[in-house]
């Protein structure tokens, strides 16, 4: 838990700026190697390709805790995170906002090939690995159990990094995995896991992860955050405006920002193509009390905050094209 004294005392706001080779200051943006991120990567890509530079400096992180611990500490001052555990931050007094979505579907849950489960009522008895307690993939577990009058002590919840859990599935030391993309696809794509379902089909719109900026940097840097902001929007648009462009994003993501074997991107892209999507990405009210709800039925927020409190949706730009931009052929 991160107090609001432990902030004042350990974590206040020092810089988060990186400086580029023309003196100016550009800010760190956090992310990791998933789906639910991807509008990072290809944000600075096609402004790299498009102005020459970035004006924005990713981050790459291997897991949550990591990349939580930078945000607090202010090595960035920007960064992709799960909505539970930025709302949890906020009830812990730490001052942020929710900007901007980072996607909607893109979670699976993949069970072992030759699994007896083949409905969630499956699952009874059996051990299921989530990013951790604070991910939507854990208030997704919790709302389809619910909804089939089971709870989460009908399972063992096994918290584990994303990138690890498809080794875990192919040993057999866990019956279901479920996480942010690539690597339920790994699993499945490999050849060992069978998905029992997608996330569209059991909670449509799911909302994974979100942007979130301190609130020090809305009040003195306003502009910037909006640039980011919308250049994340346009990314999204971009992505989802044809299956060249996934494919063209999976390339360049895959190689020069994930260390992925491209392959998988593409797959998780295209296989089903709504799989995960990068538009309708506005921070909207019925959507965050929706998760609030859940969080509080299932524990991991207590009710100590509002929509007002960790969200800002004044940024999300109207009528914003996607970029302009095509890879060479």
């Amino acid at each position: 838990m991160i107090s609001a004294v432990h902030w004042e005392l350990n974590l206040r706001p020092s810089t988060a700026h990186a400086a580029t080779g023309t003196g100016k200051q550009r800010f760190r943006v956090g992310f990791l190697p998933v789906t639910c991120h991807l509008t990072c990567p290809v944000t600075d890509y096609i402004n790299k390709q498009l102005n020459g530079d970035g004006f924005f400096e990713p981050v790459r992180f291997s897991g949550w805790p990591e990349l939580k611990e930078a945000f607090l500490s202010r090595h960035t001052s920007a960064t992709f995170i799960l909505a539970p555990l930025a709302m949890a931050l906020r009830e812990q007094g730490v001052p942020l906002k929710i900007v901007y979505l980072g996607h909607r579907d893109g979670t699976a849950m993949v069970v072992q090939k030759d699994s007896d489960i083949h409905r969630i009522e499956d699952l009874r008895g059996k051990r299921v690995a989530v990013p951790n307690r604070f991910s939507n993939q854990f208030l997704l577990i919790f709302k389809a159990l619910r909804d089939r009058h089971m709870g989460l002590d009908d399972i063992t919840l096994v918290e584990m990094p994303p990138p690890d859990m498809p080794a875990a599935l192919a040993s057999k030391s866990v019956d279901a995995i479920t996480s942010g993309e690539p690597f339920m696809g790994q699993a499945e794509l490999d050849g060992y896991g069978r998905v029992l379902y997608l996330t569209k089909d059991v909670w449509p719109n799911f909302i994974s992860c979100v942007l979130a900026v301190p609130d020090d940097l809305i009040a003195g840097q306003r502009a910037d955050v909006q640039r980011l902001v919308s250049g994340i929007a346009q990314s999204g648009k971009w992505l989802d405006q044809t299956p060249e462009h996934r494919q063209e994003a999976a390339t360049f993501v895959a190689t020069q920002y994930y260390n992925q074997d491209p392959r998988l991107l593409k797959f998780v892209l295209s296989k089903p193509p709504d799989r995960v999507r990068y538009t309708n990405l506005e921070v909207a009210r019925k959507d965050f009390e929706e998760i609030q709800a859940l969080a509080e039925a299932a524990g991991i927020l207590h009710g100590k905050v509002r929509f007002e409190d960790y969200a800002d949706p004044s940024f999300v730009p109207a009528h914003l094209e996607a970029y302009r931009w095509e890879a060479n052929p």
